[in-house]
């Protein structure tokens, strides 16, 4: 079966656009000050973009939006331990919300929530095995309550993107 030339180039020309949204939004947040100095406390805007070409596309299209994202920053802006959490983070929660997206039995709120603190629990066992330190872990609660919270916000405003898409009929062209 041959693939339309027309949605394929659409497809992946949106998919650059949700990469490059990633990259945007991993770089603004990476200028927002965190009001508490927590190692590794951040609000997971990125997430996004992760969860729009979820949500508009497919599992294959949010990983490669994720991977690439994660490689990308690394690139400009990290280093490799910076890479290790990030991917051990970022594709641990991903694989989480495609197992709970799939089930088709969550809301985009909760799904982002449990993503959050999924993220961050890949984190801290990766942090374990890096680090080989326990001190860290009395920041666990912390987090996973930050996770709890970014992924809350993150999830409304996908929910409200998502929303906006379908209602204006966008998701029908792509």
């Amino acid at each position: 079966m041959k693939k339309d030339p027309v949605s394929f180039s659409k497809k992946a020309a949106l998919n650059g656009l949700f990469i490059a949204l990633a990259i945007i939004l991993s770089y603004v947040e990476s200028l927002i000050p965190v009001p508490f100095f927590i190692p590794g406390m951040k609000l997971g805007l990125a997430n996004l973009a992760v969860m729009c070409a979820l949500y508009l596309f497919d599992a294959k299209c949010a990983a490669l939006v994720n991977l690439l994202r994660i490689i990308i920053i690394f690139l400009l802006f990290g280093n490799v331990t910076s890479l290790i959490f990030s991917l051990s983070g970022g594709m641990f929660s991903l694989l989480i919300m495609i197992l709970l997206f799939k089930s088709h039995s969550f809301k985009t709120v909760t799904l982002s929530a449990v993503a959050g603190i999924s993220h961050n629990l890949a984190q801290m066992l990766a942090a374990l095995f890096v680090v080989k330190a326990v001190s860290f872990v009395r920041y666990t609660a912390i987090l996973w309550f930050a996770g709890l919270l970014a992924g809350l916000v993150t999830g409304a405003l996908c929910g409200v993107i998502i929303n906006r898409i379908k209602k204006y009929g966008i998701d029908q062209t792509i």
